[in-house]
């Protein structure tokens, strides 16, 4: 199977190819959280001047994913323990609804093509490529709810989430725990189970959670530790 491209967030000028390309950098671990965003490094980087780079940094800033500190410029954003634990109680409760309208509102391509999106994930195993897979799987499912203010929600959480870093999908066990969970998901939207799509989806997320919370909790032990 050919692997769709991932829908862009912008398009256009400079500016917004520099956003895009610092918004890849940031969902890659590339810049991580507390990172300076120095334009003239960034610039030389990137091939672009600075303008479009100090653009796309007020642009990162307005999401909530920037942050200027005095005399030391700006910074991608640390979240706090709290605020993780609050963003995957939001991604519940948003997938999981979207879950349950797309068993409801789902086409059966729709469905035929979230099950070929799996069954590659399956098949991927774990790497950037099953990263990129699974977020177009989770993107083709927030479009089967066909909600134009739900995926907008999801959108603006999506950005945040991307401070994390990369998917918890690079270890093995967690990679195919999510394809199943997917299935278990997939079951549900094909019995047009709206319930059961949202409770399976939920647990979904919330298994993503304990894994998160766990890898930043050792983050911190190791950062004290030092």
């Amino acid at each position: 199977m050919t692997i769709p491209e991932e829908p862009q967030l912008h398009d256009g000028p400079q500016g917004n190819t520099a956003y895009l390309r610092l918004l890849d950098e940031i969902r890659a671990g590339h810049l991580m959280p507390g990172d300076r965003l120095r334009e003239t490094e960034l610039a030389a980087r990137l091939g672009v001047s600075r303008t479009p780079i100090r653009e796309a940094i007020r642009q990162l800033e307005s999401d909530g994913l920037v942050t200027h500190v005095p005399r030391h410029g700006a910074s991608l954003r640390k979240l706090d323990y709290a605020e993780v634990m609050e963003l995957y109680e939001m991604r519940a409760v948003l997938e999981g609804t979207a879950a349950r309208l797309a068993a409801r509102a789902a086409s059966e391509v729709e469905l035929g093509e979230l099950v070929t999106l799996n069954d590659t994930l399956a098949e991927i195993g774990t790497g950037a490529e099953a990263a990129h897979l699974n977020r177009i799987f989770h993107a083709t499912l927030l479009d089967a709810a066909k909600n134009r203010f739900l995926s907008k929600s999801m959108l603006s959480l999506q950005k945040t989430l991307m401070i994390l870093g990369p998917t918890m999908l690079s270890d093995t066990d967690r990679a195919d725990a999510a394809v199943a969970e997917h299935r278990r998901i997939l079951d549900a939207l094909q019995s047009r189970d709206g319930n059961a799509a949202e409770l399976a989806m939920r647990a979904h997320i919330e298994a993503s959670q304990r894994l998160r919370i766990r890898a930043f909790r050792d983050r911190d032990r190791a950062m004290d530790d030092s």
